[in-house]
Formats: structure tokens, sequence, C-alpha cells
């Protein structure tokens, strides 16, 4: 079985260069890690029960802790390396959008203590320029940055003065 996953990649123009707004993965295994340990907000969803942008906009706001309420466009699907299927949207975000708080996991930790510990999903989320964002996001997203910067170019009526 196919799992699937609704992601959104919030961006702004920064000059005539976009940003992108990442997410650093929580929990103990990525506490010490930062090239390969950021994501674009995104979680599972069902394709026969949900849409994917409404899936994309509910795992944003749990991840970032702030609901998306502009427009969407579709980017397209991206097959991870788990199997996974990503369906990817993007939205254009304020200069103001921040890090507020995220959702949270159970994980036995320390391993075999048989201690439930609870970590937030995403322990917090920057903005990146595109060559960053390739450094900090994990290797299977790096596509979705690469159609990105491909299908986007600055609005004339963004044009840098």
């Amino acid at each position: 079985m196919v799992l699937h996953s609704a992601a959104l990649l919030a961006y702004r123009w920064e000059g005539a260069e976009p940003l992108v707004f990442l997410g650093h993965m929580g929990g103990p295994f990525w506490a010490r890690k930062d090239a390969g340990a950021w994501s674009i907000p995104k979680g599972v969803y069902e394709p026969t029960s949900e849409d994917p942008a409404t899936a994309a906009r509910r795992e944003f706001a749990e991840e970032v802790g702030v609901p998306w309420a502009g427009p969407l466009e579709f980017l397209g699907e991206f097959r991870q390396p788990s199997g996974k299927v990503l369906a990817v949207f993007v939205g254009e975000a304020p200069a103001s959008l921040a890090f507020v708080a995220s959702n949270e996991f159970e994980l036995e930790w320390p391993r075999g203590s048989g201690q439930l510990r609870s970590f937030p999903e995403v322990d917090r989320a920057e903005w990146f320029t595109l060559s960053e964002a390739r450094e900090k996001v994990a290797k299977g997203q790096v596509p979705v940055l690469d159609a990105f910067a491909e299908g986007f170019e600055r609005p004339s009526d963004h044009a840098a003065e």
C-alpha cells in the first residue's frame, strides 16, 4: 500500500530571490542535526476521502501553529525514497510568517526505558534561500525545491526596486 502525504511549501520574495519556509524535525533523533533535518510541513492523508490541498493546510497548521488562509497552487507529486507519494502545494506567505508551535508525538525515550515522552513534530521553522534550503532539507525533498525553482518566477508586481 502506498502512503500519501500532502505538503505546503510557503514562500516569499526577498529582492529577486524566493525564500522558502522549512521546519526542523523534532525529537531526539534530529535534535543535534542540521543538514538533512529540515522538511516542508507535511503529513499523511487518505486520497480516497480527503482533498490533498485541505490536508496540506491542516498539516501546515499542525506543524507550524499558524493556519493557512491564502491561495495555494499545486506544484506536483513527488515520490519519496520511502515510496510515499508527496502532493506539494505552494503559497506566497507574508514576511511576518513565523513558527508558533507544533503538534506532538509520543516516543519511548530513552529507547528501551519503557518511558513514553512527548516531542514536537517540528521544533522550529525558518526562512531559507533555495540554495540554503537544498542543504538543509531531507534529501528526498530536494526535487520539490528544484521544481519550485523552475516553475515560479517573481511576478512583475513584486519586482525589486
